[in-house]
Order: C-alpha cells, then structure tokens, then sequence
C-alpha cells in the first residue's frame, strides 16, 4: 500500500466518522471504487485509533469536567445534583446499548455486511430520515433538558450505526432531532456519546496491533510502520478538524447537504454495482 493511499483512507476516516455521511461505508467504497486491495484489520485499527484520538483531545476538558463532577456527586450523596452529573449519567446509560451490541454482532457485521450494494440503502433511507427529522423537530430543547428517555432512545439508536452506510453521528442526531433537540445539542450530545465506544473500540482493537507486532509472521498483515503512522495521525488531524468545522456549521446551517451527498452517492454506488455485476 503507498503512503499516498494510506493518507487519503486517514482523511476519509477523519471526515466520515464524524459528518453523518458513514466512515464504514466510504471505507468500503472507496477501495472498491479505485480497485484497491483491502489493507486488512491491522490497517483499519490505525485508522480509528486516529480517530479516537481526535474525539478524545477535542472533547479532553469536557470529559474531565464530567469525571470530576461524577466523582464529587457519588463522593457527597447527590450524583445528580447538577447538570453534568445528570449529563454524565445520561451518558453512560447511553453507551451501554452500543458496548452490548458492537461486543455481541461485530463479527457478524464485518462478515455478513461489508457489501457495497448495503450501502446503497443505508445511505439512501438514512439520509431521507435525517432530512425528515430536522423538519419535524420543533428544535426547541437544549442539552441541559435531555432526559433519561432521551439517552436510551438516542443510545439504541447509535448501536445502529454496527452497519455500513448507517452513520454514528447521523443515527444519533436524528433520533435527538425526532426528540426536537436543536442541531448543535444534538451534535454535541452524539459527540460526546460516541466518546466512549470510539475510545473503547480503538483500546480493544489495538490489541490486535500488539499482537502482530509481537508475532508479526501470523499476523493477517505485514506492514511497514510508516504506514500505520500516516493513517493514523491523517485520521486524527482529520477528525479532530472536522468536529471543529463542524459545530460550527450546524450553528446556523441545515443537514441538507449531507443528505444530498448521501442520497448521491448511494445512487453513483447502485449504478456502478450494476454495471460491474
């Protein structure tokens, strides 16, 4: 694998996982496009290494601020007894449909999913329930009036994003949006969730890295190094940008153009597996 090609797959990452566009299904789609050969896992596991490393810096002080809260809040009897104590609790109930369901289906995923022609769909209805979801909300409820009910609709709902083409960041802003939480508290509140399964997931997954570097002639890959340090600090770069740009955007600006995006891309996909199958 060049390096060139190694950057480029860092930067879709970093601008897919964190867009309600799907890094899972441009990962697929974008070697299946130029007819590059799959890289492998230890490859993919550099890459969201990348990406939680862009999640965790972005949001470092929000998470500290939540952990001493939490800690204050269990240590004086009142865990609930401001807003971000109840916002740390929401979010972990909200984590823990994902965790059960990421440990529970991954492989299944990986094996049984991974098609192009899943994406198609994916991609499609998602983005025109996004699009309706924006419309519909009254976007009237802020981050601070999330509720219980909130966190576990919202919660389930990024278990969903397992599937290719689902989006993480899309899933959960329109299951916030159905719930008439404006933009930015939807985004954010997804950020944040999404905080631990990324995290989480590049800790398990960076096992396996350890144990190809420690029996590298079993690995399922052989690569140079430099290879996995260009994915992974491109992810991070990347993602770390996009979140920034991001928040900003929805500020005053619609999700319209992501559906767009999806809604053509999923119909450049459906035409081109057509013509080659």
């Amino acid at each position: 694998m060049e390096i060139l090609s190694a950057a480029i797959l860092g930067i879709i990452q970093g601008l897919a996982e964190f867009l309600p566009i799907s890094s899972s299904a441009h990962l697929i789609l974008v070697p299946w496009f130029l007819g590059w050969k799959p890289e492998g896992i230890i490859f993919d596991v550099s890459l969201h290494l990348g990406t939680a490393i862009a999640i965790l810096v972005f949001f470092w002080n929000d998470w500290i601020h939540l952990a001493r809260e939490t800690i204050i809040g269990i240590w004086t009897g009142a865990p609930l007894g401001n807003q971000y104590r109840r916002l740390a609790w929401l979010l972990v109930l909200g984590s823990i449909p994902a965790a059960i369901v990421g440990l529970a289906l991954e492989k299944t995923v990986e094996s049984k999913l991974r098609s192009p022609l899943i994406t198609v769909f994916t991609l499609a209805i998602l983005g025109i329930v996004l699009f309706y979801a924006e419309r519909r909300s009254k976007q009237n409820r802020v981050l601070e009036s999330f509720t219980w009910a909130d966190s576990i609709w919202i919660g389930f709902s990024q278990a969903l994003a397992l599937i290719p083409g689902v989006s993480r960041s899309g899933i959960t802003i329109t299951t916030a949006m159905f719930r008439n939480s404006n933009r930015t508290s939807a985004a954010r509140f997804s950020f944040l969730l999404s905080t631990p399964v990324i995290v989480g997931a590049g800790i398990l997954e960076s096992w396996k890295l350890v144990k190809a570097v420690r029996h590298p002639v079993g690995s399922a890959v052989e690569m140079h190094w430099i290879i996995l340090i260009v994915g992974m600090l491109s992810a991070a770069l990347t993602g770390f940008l996009c979140i920034r740009f991001f928040l900003r955007y929805i500020q005053t600006k619609s999700f319209t153009p992501f559906v767009v995006y999806r809604i053509i891309l999923a119909g450049i996909v459906l035409v081109y597996y057509v013509k080659i199958y």
